[in-house]
């Protein structure tokens, strides 16, 4: 039986290389791409495979650049749109992967995404380009390496994700405010968007926008990214101050008391950000908070 399940393995491996060959060929590379995407979350070593072989990286570039075109004017069909999401796949891969991430940020590869999160056409390709394009900065974030948020301060990485969450899908919006989530959480990040009024007041105006919208739309899932950017807002002397004048009052109030009620988590975050907001404040006996001296 042991046998078997390994010359399997081995047929396995054998196709995988021979799909990874067949990417550096255009007339092989559309099938190449979608059989790979479909096998990399069973192939642990698929992204040094990639990363590795000779070639692959610039037909996955090449994919992308392809339809730089098809943006402005927005004319992306369907069938663009998926071929080119599975190249994106690939790049998740060789971005989650600790073999090829520091070489994957070297290359400044990223920045080849982000004329996709320039778009704002709402048909469904354009949006599944998107939300596919966010997902590879996402794994990006969620491996909590310094290096990481590093290199996307250096970019216009916050700017486009406050776009998105303003404007975007749902699914969009929860992937770029986990972006921004996990830009904040750094301390060199959350120092970053501190460092100037015009940065802090622009992810507060966008942050007090979806809470508005989410009273009218929730979502408890957008809902708990975003109170945790509030939260962590709330740890700088600065941004605390200037949120107790700008937090959105149905963040203080039972506005999401209903949405809430199954979320521990959410409901102690929102209880830790307003108390953050009231301590240090100085009351007079009419308990009228005032200003610190």
């Amino acid at each position: 039986m042991h046998d078997i399940c390994t010359s399997l393995a081995q047929v396995d491996r054998e196709k995988i290389y021979q799909w990874i060959n067949e990417l550096s060929s255009p007339e092989t590379r559309e099938n190449a791409l979608l059989e790979l995407s479909k096998k990399r979350e069973s192939v642990p070593d698929l992204a040094p495979m990639l990363w590795h072989s000779c070639g692959t990286i610039a037909a996955l570039l090449q994919e992308i650049v392809n339809i730089y075109p098809s943006i402005n004017p927005p004319t992306l069909t369907a069938h663009q749109s998926n071929r080119v999401c599975n190249a994106l796949a690939l790049l998740q891969c060789v971005a989650s992967h600790p073999e090829t991430r520091s070489a994957f940020l070297a290359a400044h590869i990223p920045l080849f995404l982000y004329p996709f999160l320039h778009t704002v056409s709402k048909t469904r390709p354009f949006e599944y380009l998107r939300l596919t394009s966010l997902g590879v900065i996402g794994a990006l974030v969620k491996t909590d390496e310094q290096e990481v948020i590093n290199f996307l301060l250096t970019t216009e990485i916050i700017p486009l994700c406050l776009r998105i969450m303003e404007s975007g899908s749902e699914l969009s919006k929860t992937v770029a405010t986990f972006i921004l989530q996990k830009i904040l959480l750094d301390d060199t990040g959350l120092a970053y968007i501190c460092q100037t009024y015009e940065r802090f007041s622009h992810v507060a105006m966008i942050l007090g926008k979806m809470v508005l919208q989410l009273s009218k739309e929730p979502s408890a899932r957008l809902l708990k990214h975003v109170v945790r950017c509030y939260l962590r807002l709330s740890d700088n002397p600065r941004a605390r101050e200037a949120l107790r004048q700008c937090l959105p009052d149905q963040l203080k109030d039972t506005t999401f008391a209903q949405v809430l009620k199954d979320d521990t988590t959410t409901k102690r975050w929102l209880a830790q950000l307003v108390k953050n907001l009231q301590e240090g404040q100085v009351t007079d006996p009419r308990g009228i908070p005032l200003p610190p001296q």
